[in-house]
């Protein structure tokens, strides 16, 4: 067990490995009691060459397992994953925060970290002084920093507030200065956690400008929970699942493709229901076979049928509306409701029909539909239920927008 941090100032080479990491593992205890008694033990035990790290005992667990990646000059790995998959655990190892229980981390370079808000910051010191600390912490002697000064404080935007105690700013305040000490620095190697959501939007994309320019000659570490953000800067992701990778690659679409099936789930959300009706079917329909499928590819007709059980007398159709959201769950398109005058088939108290679009043009992706079922005038609801059908669109193109549209070029 063991942990190398090799930090030199001279430059290395583009091909080089910045940051490599060797079967990297840490365990956590969930009993405090517990933990303080495993770790009285596991001092004596470090005396003698540690013979159990690669061992759990009672109340404890892996945050991290066996993880191994290299990183070079100019590469970006995304790490993603659930709340509790180990991400912010491994960026605090490689950050000299926590040692691990197994395994070798050796890292080349001065080394940036943004990885919790108001890390790395005392509170009761000024924003200025902070840049100082924070800038020999990396390295940097008076001099240099001075030289950076200006920028950082320009780049976080709090020039009347630098020398305020960082301990009154905002979280988003926090943010701009942490991120602005860590990039403008220029470290060899900058490590990225969930802070940026913190950020408003037109911060989030200055920073991310800035990341795109340091990029060439640093390599980072990016932990997020939005897979648009992951897709926009990282060639490299380790998907994690309870401390154990679950994919590792240059393909990042894959993985986001596998950490959104994770949520997928077939049950019905119901909202509201006052029991006027009931849906009893739900089928995306194949568009040459008319069979159920989950799969459209692009361009395709989307034909979607339902069956509802009437549980007392209408007077005239209800109102559908049938709401498509994209795998960020955000509503992107709504299919244009039946006209209330219009009289849909009613038999044996049973409602049957099939709503289509032609020429679906949603981007590949994972979709998933909401339902609304309204009642008159006022389309008083009856009936509200999320997640009724989840349904992927098929195209070689991975691309952010929701929508990619035809056309052509003369």
């Amino acid at each position: 067990m063991s942990q190398e941090l090799k930090n030199h100032k001279q430059q290395t080479p583009n091909n080089e490995v910045l940051v490599k990491v060797e079967n990297l593992s840490k365990k956590f205890c969930k009993d405090l009691k517990t933990s303080l008694w495993y770790g009285v033990q596991d001092l004596v035990s470090n005396l003698k060459g540690n013979k159990t790290e690669r061992e759990l005992r009672d109340q404890e667990f892996w945050a991290v397992k066996e993880i191994s990646f290299e990183l070079r000059r100019g590469e970006c790995l995304g790490l993603i994953g659930h709340n509790g998959a180990g991400k912010s655990t491994l960026l605090k190892i490689l950050n000299g925060l926590i040692n691990p229980d197994a395994g070798k981390v050796t890292i080349r370079g001065r080394v940036g970290a943004l990885i919790e808000l108001g890390a790395g910051f005392n509170g009761i010191l000024t924003g200025r002084e902070n840049i100082y600390n924070n800038g020999a912490i990396l390295g940097f002697s008076r001099k240099e920093i001075n030289e950076k000064l200006d920028e950082i404080i320009d780049f976080a935007e709090i020039q009347e507030f630098i020398d305020m105690p960082v301990q009154n700013y905002s979280s988003g305040m926090k943010v701009r200065l942490g991120f602005a000490i860590a990039a403008q620095m220029e470290p060899d190697v900058l490590l990225i956690d969930e802070v940026l959501a913190v950020g408003d939007l037109g911060f989030v994309l200055k920073c991310f400008k800035t990341i795109d320019k340091i990029l060439p000659n640093t390599a980072i570490i990016f932990v997020s929970h939005s897979m648009p953000m992951i897709s926009r800067i990282c060639n490299q992701i380790i998907l994690m699942e309870k401390g154990l990778t679950k994919f590792q690659g240059d393909d990042v679409a894959k993985a986001i493709d596998l950490y959104y099936q994770s949520f997928v789930n077939n049950e019905s959300n119901v909202v509201f229901d006052d029991g006027s009706l009931s849906l009893e079917d739900i089928k995306l329909l194949d568009p040459q076979s008319g069979e159920a499928t989950n799969q459209l590819n692009w361009g395709e007709d989307l034909s979607l049928y339902f069956s509802f059980k009437l549980n007392r007398t209408f007077q005239e159709s209800p109102i559908f509306k049938i709401i498509i959201f994209d795998k960020e769950q955000r509503p992107v398109a709504i299919l244009k409701e039946n006209d209330k005058n219009e009289t849909i088939a009613i038999k044996n108290n049973i409602i049957q029909f099939v709503v289509s679009h032609k020429n679906i043009q949603l981007s590949k992706g994972v979709y998933t539909l909401n339902l609304l079922v309204a009642e008159g005038r006022i389309q008083a609801p009856l009936l509200r239920t999320n997640g009724i059908l989840t349904f992927q669109i098929i195209h070689e193109d991975e691309i952010w927008p929701p929508f990619l549209l035809e056309s052509s070029f003369t």
